[in-house]
């Protein structure tokens, strides 16, 4: 065997990098089953192709598998495909002279970050066997070669000897790993059903464990053993006797002894097949949902399936869930940023990727399955593949027909728009591109629409012909704006007014301007205008100079509480009114700032406050004898006081709260 035996040297950078990963600390070990597993699914693939066209290719071995082998007494991991397999001078080229492109790249990447685990990106990661092992066997057969053994510890140089002492592999490779004395835990077997179950579980070829299991067996007692037991009274820890109490012919009954023996067992641990590979018509309702509980161990059905693919430039294949029911830390800032799982070519690679879709849209499960990206991903790479960024925008686009799709029976898009109205409303706060789709899924309750919310679309076709805004009112609740003197004339004219409660409202519809080119307007802020004709025009302009003298009265009373004092045309039964400035915060929008934990109490804050101006009604009695007082004495202490309760009352009323209760 020696006789044959050549030895040569690793390219330079190889070395170097094997060095670097044999000396070094890192975490995350366990990628090198991932590696060697994929590169094995690799090998495989490469065989599968060549029998399309040839098919004498599998005479060598038709079972298309990965097997894993942990060797216990000798401290030895062994992974084995049935794959292309490699000559004698791939293994010297492909595992040794040849640097890969990625290598140098590689390790100024690992001196940086100490994480090795996206080895695979840069095309050395068959390499990452040296994290948990020193020294590597790779035993390989190829349909056009002899079968050799390559070997190597980590030093400059590797050897390569055809292989006369080892079983024939018959075709594939045979990668042994002498593990060093501290990684023994990748010999046990649930360690390695753990790391294959979170990395290389939708491998798409069987992967294989062989281990030994100890199991209790019955045995029948011999007689010489039997005489040997009465003697032998320190061996009856280890044997019992079985009887049958119920047998009245028990001492006929053969006896028996349970001994413990070792069973050899083949298990497969990747029986879960990648669902998304299947035509969507092939696949029941009932395995969409067992895929969904296996992949969020959620305990109930998704509301919504969507499962697709994308090909032409670019080619990934998907399948996403709608929960039914919003997670307890939705919006938590320290938690995982979203619930796609990433996988390229059926090996899982991260499930935190936060490029993958927006924040709003965190409720969505599933996965991903791109053909495209490499192997391997670093958080910098991700953010600068262009991939990623058409695999994200078909993601939302494909979630938005999702919801679509719920949105046509009524009960489950209840269900949905309780469970994410908040993540809808933060899409139209964040999402410029699909806000127009997101305001279609928007529902309130209105001053027409008490008993079930309303959709802007229903809204625009109730409006009269003269409404030319979508009216809505802010407040901390339904009941609040419900009394509100903001809605008084609103009503009195027949337009229908949306009541948005939800803190978030404030938000997205500072982002959502119009829908259907319809204007969304506040009717808490100044400015707004009503389809009044001529003629209630005319007598409001009287009405407005007539009083004149009193809003200056009042003014001068008030000071800088408020920025002004006008006649307003937008209340009918309260005598007055706080309206806020048409860019400023409205009175909820200052009520919401002000609850923040780490609000800015000066700065922004102080620009962004309401401006206040009280409105007068111009017809209300209190209006009408108020002017009347102002008229004989404006230094009366009753004006004074009068004005003062008036502003506090109006105050309360339009949704703010008293400075000095």
């Amino acid at each position: 065997m020696s006789g044959n035996t050549e030895t040569f040297n690793f390219q330079a950078e190889i070395s170097q990098l094997m060095s670097l990963i044999v000396n070094a600390v890192y975490q995350n070990k366990e990628i090198f089953l991932r590696e060697l597993i994929s590169n094995a699914s690799d090998a495989l693939d490469k065989i599968r192709y060549q029998s399309l066209t040839d098919p004498s290719v599998l005479d060598s071995g038709k079972d298309l598998r990965i097997t894993i082998v942990p060797d216990v007494a000798n401290k030895v991991l062994i992974i084995r495909d049935t794959g292309i397999g490699m000559t004698k001078a791939d293994l010297i080229n492909n595992l040794g002279t040849i640097a890969k492109s990625g290598t140098k790249a590689f390790m100024e990447m690992v001196q940086e970050t100490k994480d090795a685990s996206m080895i695979g990106q840069f095309g050395v990661g068959f390499y990452s066997a040296y994290l948990v092992a020193d020294e590597v066997e790779v035993i390989s057969k190829h349909n056009d070669d002899e079968q050799y053994i390559w070997r190597s510890s980590a030093g400059q140089n590797f050897t390569v000897t055809r292989d006369t002492v080892n079983e024939p592999l018959g075709r594939g490779s045979e990668i042994r790993l002498h593990l060093k004395d501290d990684q023994a835990e990748y010999l046990e077997e649930r360690r390695i059903k753990d790391i294959v179950k979170k990395h290389s579980e939708f491998i798409s070829y069987p992967i294989h464990l062989l281990y030994q299991k100890e199991v209790e067996k019955e045995v029948p007692v011999e007689e010489s053993e039997e005489a040997d037991d009465e003697d032998k009274d320190e061996n009856k820890a280890k044997i019992e006797e079985v009887e049958d109490e119920g047998d009245e012919k028990k001492d006929d009954a053969p006896k028996t002894k349970k001994v413990k023996e070792m069973e050899n067992v083949d298990e497969e641990l990747n029986q879960t097949k990648p669902i998304w590979t299947r035509n969507p018509d092939t696949i029941q309702q009932d395995e969409y949902n067992a895929f969904y509980k296996s992949l969020t161990n959620d305990w109930e059905d998704p509301l919504a399936v969507k499962h697709f693919s994308v090909e032409g430039q670019l080619e990934f294949r998907s399948i996403l869930f709608t929960p039914r029911r919003a997670p307890f830390d939705m919006f938590e800032g320290k938690k995982k940023r979203n619930n796609i799982k990433l996988y390229v070519r059926r090996v899982f690679i991260m499930d935190d990727c936060e490029e993958l879709i927006p924040e709003w849209l965190n409720f969505v499960k599933g996965i991903v399955d791109s053909e495209d990206l490499p192997l391997n991903l670093s958080r910098e790479v991700l953010q600068q593949n262009k991939i990623l960024k058409v695999i994200r925008k078909n993601l939302v686009k494909k979630c938005i027909d999702m919801f679509v799709e719920i949105a046509e029976d009524k009960d489950n898009f209840a269900k949905f728009y309780e469970a994410f109205s908040k993540n809808i409303k933060l899409g139209i706060h964040e999402d410029a591109q699909n806000r127009a789709k997101l305001a279609e899924f928007l529902r309130y309750h209105s001053t027409k629409s008490t008993d079930e919310p309303t959709s802007l679309k229903d809204y625009v076709t109730r409006m009269p012909e003269k409404q030319k805004f979508i009216y809505y009112i802010t407040g901390e609740s339904r009941q609040a704006v419900e009394s509100s003197p903001f809605l008084e004339v609103l009503k009195r004219k027949n337009y229908e007014v949306l009541f948005l409660v939800d803190p978030i409202d404030e938000y997205a519809v500072q982002q959502l301007k119009d829908y259907e080119g319809k204007e969304l307007k506040s009717v808490t802020k100044e400015g707004l205008e009503l389809e009044d004709d001529d003629e209630e025009k005319k007598k409001f302009e009287e009405q407005k100079k007539e009083l004149e003298p009193l809003c200056a009265t009042v003014k001068e009373v008030l000071g800088d509480k408020v920025e002004k004092v006008v006649v307003t045309d937008m209340i009918s039964e309260s005598p007055c009114v706080i309206l806020t400035g048409q860019f400023g915060w409205s009175a909820n929008m200052e009520r919401i700032m002000r609850s923040q934990a780490l609000r800015d109490s000066g700065g922004m804050s102080s620009y962004m406050a309401s401006k206040r101006t009280l409105g007068l009604q111009p017809t209300h009695p209190i209006i009408r004898e108020l002017k009347a007082k102002v008229a004989a004495d404006k230094n009366d202490k009753t004006v004074r006081d009068l004005v003062n309760l008036m502003y506090e009352a109006s105050l309360l009323a339009s949704g703010f709260s008293l400075d000095d209760p």
